[in-house]
C-alpha cells in the first residue's frame, strides 16, 4: 500500500476521531450546564466509544503495516489507553459513562479532562497526517 494512501486513509479515520472528541465535549458541557439529564448524555457518549476503538485500531494497524514507525509509536499510548478504559469498566455498569456514577467523585470532570486532551492529541495527528501525505505527494 503507497504511503500516500496511508496518510490519506490516517489523515480521513483522524479527522473522523477529532470530530468524535468534539462531540464528546459539547455532550459533557450540555450534562455540565444542565441541559441534557444524565441518562441522556451517558447513552448518547457510550453508542460511540466501539466505533472509536475501531477507528483508533485501524489507524495504528496501518501505521503497523506501512512501516511509520515514530508515529505507530506516538498513536499506540493514546489507542491502548481507550481500550484500556473501556476493558476496565465494572460489569454493572452501562457503559464506560454511567449515568447513576458520572456526578459522583468528579467523574465528570475527569472526562472532560480526557476529551480535551483527545481534542489535543487529534488535532496534533491531523496536522501530522496531512504534512505526511503532502510531503509523500511532492516526491513521489
Amino acid at each position: 500500500m503507497s504511503d500516500t494512501i496511508v496518510f490519506l486513509i490516517c489523515l480521513l479515520d483522524d479527522t473522523i476521531l477529532l470530530f468524535l472528541a468534539v462531540y464528546y465535549i459539547i455532550t459533557l458541557s450540555d450534562l455540565e450546564c444542565d441541559y441534557i439529564n444524565a441518562t441522556t448524555c451517558c447513552s448518547r457518549l457510550n453508542k460511540w466509544i466501539i466505533p472509536e476503538i475501531v477507528c483508533h485500531v485501524i489507524e495504528v494497524f496501518l501505521l503497523l503495516i506501512s512501516f511509520h514507525w515514530i508515529i505507530f509509536l506516538l498513536t499506540i499510548p493514546m489507542t491502548a489507553w481507550i481500550i484500556y478504559h473501556y476493558v476496565k469498566t465494572p460489569s454493572g455498569n452501562i457503559g464506560v459513562y454511567d449515568a447513576a456514577e458520572i456526578h459522583n467523585r468528579q467523574l465528570l470532570k475527569s472526562f472532560m479532562k480526557e476529551a480535551m486532551v483527545k481534542l489535543g492529541h487529534h488535532l496534533v495527528f491531523f496536522f501530522i497526517f496531512l504534512y505526511s501525505m503532502i510531503i509523500t505527494l511532492l516526491s513521489g
